[in-house]
């Protein structure tokens, strides 16, 4: 039997390398903005002969934008982005459309998605957009119409159903012809 005392190293604390720490780091950051586009990603798509996903939201001079108030007028719904090339495209146009409709009693309605409401307003003023426009708060009306990407614009007949969904810049002829068809004639 050995009797001899048993050799008690110290413990040593045990450290984390920098490598390991920052790719613990990152993946954190990937699982959460991972969580978060699950979150404000597209809902389901919105398909034509639907009815169309209701909304009440501010317009950013005060006004309610409320599509379920707007029942039996045709209404244009467009979102957009100040960071969106295509966006600055058809500004024009749809503010050219807006303003030839607008007195037959076609409703605009634009919706920024995933932007902040100073560059939203200074996109307005650049383009001298009239018609109603609001920040989506949590893009819960941009995940309501499953929009992927900007700009889209949804048209919406009298009795609420979508008539048109436009995926990319829509132009006034394309705009025009689809409210003409809206309104029936």
């Amino acid at each position: 039997m050995d009797t001899s005392p048993v050799d008690e190293q110290p413990t040593r604390q045990r450290r984390v390398s920098p490598v390991w720490a920052a790719a613990g780091a990152v993946g954190l950051v990937v699982l959460l903005l991972l969580a978060y586009s699950i979150a404000t990603g597209p809902g389901t798509a919105l398909q034509v002969g639907q009815p169309a996903p209701t909304f009440k939201l501010t317009a950013l001079t005060g006004e309610k934008m409320d599509l379920e108030a707007q029942r039996g007028q045709v209404v244009v719904v467009n979102f957009f982005a100040s960071w969106c090339n295509p966006c600055r495209q058809e500004a024009a146009d749809l503010e050219a459309i807006w303003r030839q409709y607008e007195p037959e009693g076609v409703q605009f309605f634009g919706i920024a998605y995933k932007d902040a409401r100073s560059m939203v307003e200074a996109f307005l003023t650049e383009f001298d957009v009239t018609y109603s426009c609001a920040v989506d708060p949590g893009n819960r009306t941009s995940r309501a119409y499953g929009v992927t990407g900007v700009p889209e614009t949804f048209v919406v007949d009298g009795q609420g159903l979508l008539l048109r969904h436009f995926i990319g810049p829509v132009s006034q002829a394309e705009l025009g012809l689809t409210i003409e068809q809206a309104r029936g004639q």
